[in-house]
């Protein structure tokens, strides 16, 4: 075993135990919580351990570095796309990333929906900034309902859930809380969007407490970039 595969395991099992304390302490069974490994900046040998490990759900947030390591792994890995969306880029994301965590705009929507060859998971990205920081990517709570009415009729769109990141400088409970409310009024009149991902190396467990079902680990697991 090298020291970079042994380092790997031990920090997955440090991310994993976290995962189920925080699951239990808010009394959630810990298998509803996804665990997608974030590879990016991260070369292709540590993605063959995690595979070697039986992970199989990799997040990447560029089409340049995404697109090649799917293309040289196996094909049972489920990819996540979870960075601001390009529309140039919309094409060759949907060739490779099964499921997309950062859809924000109804323009960048209608062109997925035309190119999919088989329906694509996605999550509405929502801005939990205050005011809204466009920068940071996600559409503001204000436009969360229109855009979500507009995709119900994109057939090759699975709407799952929502998505966020925790606002800098706000506390991560606080931020999550309010997405978790707002994630609650969604599923009263989209059921089908029962999905939540949110939470990251440094806040997933308040993520999970506020409910994340798909939380988004880099760091924790393959060390700083």
């Amino acid at each position: 075993m090298t020291i970079r595969s042994r380092e790997i395991i031990e920090n997955l099992a440090e991310v994993r135990g976290r995962v189920e304390r925080a699951a239990v302490a808010a009394n959630r069974p810990p298998s509803e919580v996804n665990l997608i490994v974030v590879t990016k900046t991260f070369p292709t040998s540590d993605l063959e351990i995690l595979y070697e490990l039986g992970l199989r759900n990799f997040g990447e947030n560029r089409d340049q570095e995404g697109a090649p390591k799917a293309g040289s792994l196996p094909s049972d890995i489920h990819w996540h796309f979870q960075g601001q969306i390009q529309s140039k880029k919309l094409r060759s994301i949907a060739s490779w990333a099964q499921t997309i965590h950062s859809l924000d705009q109804y323009s960048h929507a209608i062109k997925l929906n035309e190119i999919a060859t088989s329906p694509i998971e996605v999550f509405v990205q929502v801005d939990l900034q205050t005011p809204a920081s466009p920068d940071r990517g996600g559409v503001p709570i204000l436009g969360l309902d229109d855009l979500l009415a507009s995709l119900q009729s994109l057939t090759n769109l699975k709407v799952m859930g929502l998505m966020a990141v925790a606002p800098l400088g706000e506390e991560p409970q606080l931020a999550f809380s309010r997405l978790s409310q707002i994630h609650s009024q969604v599923r009263a009149s989209y059921p089908e969007s029962r999905y939540l991902s949110c939470g990251m190396s440094g806040d997933f467990e308040a993520a999970i407490a506020a409910g994340a079902t798909h939380i988004r680990v880099g760091s924790s697991i393959l060390g700083s970039r």
